[in-house]
């Protein structure tokens, strides 16, 4: 079995269409998303609408939630900018894009074969809010995964690409398709994140106990990127536009 998971696209259709068309070239049985699907991008609505028609199955993500229980984004330190950001995405929604979201599971789980299993996520399986690094502590990551055990986790948001071992479990974050960042945003959390003009995703390969996992970059079009955030209203187009100058 090989399975595609793509996470934090963000409203970047751009970087999705080019991701799935490089995933389609690879041949794989299921893709997964991971979470955080439209909002603070500006293709929000195209994002969701190509999940919909290729029938992709997606993770329940923090910005996901946002949309639908807008009182949540407060229990999250993002601050105006993104607030403002994440308003602005749920005006350009329609009723069935709602409907759409609620459709999101909070987490899923994929059979490998073999008593082997994948377990998906957002940010832990404790919270979509919680952040799974390279450097949380085992102690720490141990109470995060909240008794959840598999053969590989998986989960998104920190926009970081991550490849562990904890206790005998294999820990995977895909990146982000449509924000990976240069650094943790915990690094500076006074500057916006520097987002690298790539997107990010990972082919899990299961054959009996054998699980393989392959990080992929994919180089963007900078130029295209750009002038699809200068031509929308989403209020983060001027810093969205100058990451890709």
């Amino acid at each position: 079995m090989r399975l595609a998971l793509i996470s934090d696209i963000h409203g970047n259709a751009i970087a999705l269409e080019a991701v799935l068309a490089e995933i389609d070239r690879e041949g794989v049985d299921q893709i997964i998303s991971l979470g955080d699907v439209a909002p603070l991008g500006s293709q929000p609505r195209e994002a969701l609408d190509i999940l919909r028609d290729r029938g992709i199955p997606s993770v329940l993500g923090n910005h996901d939630e946002f949309l639908l229980v807008p009182d949540l984004i407060y229990q999250y330190a993002t601050g105006a900018p993104i607030e403002t950001a994440v308003s602005w995405c749920r005006e350009q929604l329609r009723p069935g894009d709602f409907d759409y979201l609620r459709t999101f599971q909070r987490e899923i789980e994929v059979p490998l074969g073999d008593s082997a299993c994948l377990r998906l996520f957002h940010g832990s399986p404790r919270s979509h809010m919680e952040m799974l690094l390279a450097t949380t502590p085992p102690d720490e990551l141990e109470t995060m995964l909240a008794g959840r055990k598999g053969s590989l986790l998986a989960g998104g948001h920190t926009h970081i690409q991550m490849f562990r071992q904890h206790r005998g479990q294999l820990l995977l974050n895909p990146g982000s398709v449509g924000m990976p960042f240069l650094e943790h945003i915990g690094v500076n959390p006074t500057a916006p994140p520097r987002i690298l003009a790539h997107a990010e995703y990972a082919i899990v390969t299961a054959e009996r106990a054998r699980i393989s996992v392959d990080l992929r970059r994919l180089p963007l079009d900078r130029k295209r990127l750009r002038e699809a955030a200068l031509a929308s209203e989403v209020p983060l187009r001027g810093m969205l536009a100058a990451q890709y100058a």
